[in-house]
């Protein structure tokens, strides 16, 4: 079932390296299924509009996209039965963030190479992510098992 989640906010170097207390911050557990998250997509996109970056806008359009990504990477390579993946959205003075975990410890997504998996129908999601993102990475999730793949975008 999707609900909010009160894990506590562990600052991370994160958010252009702003102080613990972001200026904003949303996050919710979702159930590991292609709903889930599609829901957390479009939740992401909801919550940057009430903060100030419109639909349409630069903010929203990418960081929804990039939600849409690291979502669809959790569903289909973090999935673990019975168990829900997490996203938490921080906005500080001059970027934000959007994590997302998933209890699989031993499945670490790579960006092995630059290059399109030729004719693959899959694996372009993390190039996205690369390319449109200030800066992102993995860390081991906090406090449970699993990991957290995260993306910054600098507000300009």
């Amino acid at each position: 079932m999707n609900s909010r989640i009160s894990t506590p906010r562990v600052h991370t170097s994160g958010v252009g390296g702003e102080s613990p207390c972001p200026l904003h911050e949303f996050a919710m557990a979702f159930t590991s299924s292609p709903r889930g998250a599609r829901l957390a997509r479009r939740l992401v996109s909801h919550r940057l509009d009430s903060w100030g970056h419109p639909y349409g806008g630069r903010v929203n359009e990418t960081l929804t996209l990039i939600t849409a990504e690291l979502a669809a990477n959790a569903v289909r390579h973090g999935h673990v039965a019975g168990r829900d993946f997490h996203v938490r959205l921080s906005q500080g003075t001059d970027a934000v963030r959007v994590e997302v975990s998933d209890t699989r410890t031993e499945r670490v997504p790579v960006l092995a190479d630059a290059e399109a998996p030729g004719e693959a129908e899959s694996g372009r999601g993390l190039l996205i992510v690369a390319g449109l993102a200030t800066r992102w990475g993995v860390t081991p999730r906090d406090g449970a098992p699993g990991k957290t793949v995260w993306a910054e975008l600098r507000l300009a």
